[in-house]
């Protein structure tokens, strides 16, 4: 997979081994694990993290390698169904708080061009993430700029 805005090739990246149920050793019920999942959605935590924490943490102590595998449903379908999705895609959010990031440190650093040209790449991601979700995710007339940005996450 080559990378999107540098010259280098990207590395190449591991594959989960192929498996149709959960381990012996994870048996937690599914009505569990979803209250988990939406108990850690509530205090903040974007799918990523959820997952990274289930898998290290567990429920009640025993780990939940794979969510999709131990419940039959993806971790955002769970979120779905319970309402505890955020307004915006978890890719798109993560993107934007870095473009308000960088917008920032641009204001205070004018000479950083190397910073400059890694708020235009981000910006540009962002807008192709928007045209991706608009319609769907993101209402019709949706379009990016950084006071929208701003607005967006201080809810």
């Amino acid at each position: 997979m080559a990378r999107m805005h540098t010259r280098r090739r990207g590395s190449s990246g591991s594959d989960k081994p192929v498996a149709d149920e959960p381990p012996e050793w994870s048996d937690v019920d599914e009505e569990a694990i979803e209250e988990r999942v939406v108990e850690l959605a509530e205090q903040g935590h974007d799918p990523s993290v959820i997952g990274m924490k289930l898998r290290d943490e567990g429920v009640k102590g025993t780990p939940i390698p794979d969510v999709k595998l131990a419940t039959g449903k993806k971790l955002t379908e769970i979120l779905e169904e319970h309402d505890a999705d955020g307004d915006l895609p978890a890719d798109l959010r993560n993107l934007m708080v870095r473009a308000i990031r960088l917008r920032e440190h641009m204001e205070a650093n004018p000479q950083d061009h190397q910073n400059k040209r890694a708020l235009q790449n981000t910006e540009s991601k962002i807008r192709r993430l928007v045209s991706y979700y608009r319609g769907d995710a993101l209402d019709e007339d949706f379009t990016y700029s950084y006071d929208v940005a701003v607005e967006l996450l201080e809810e």
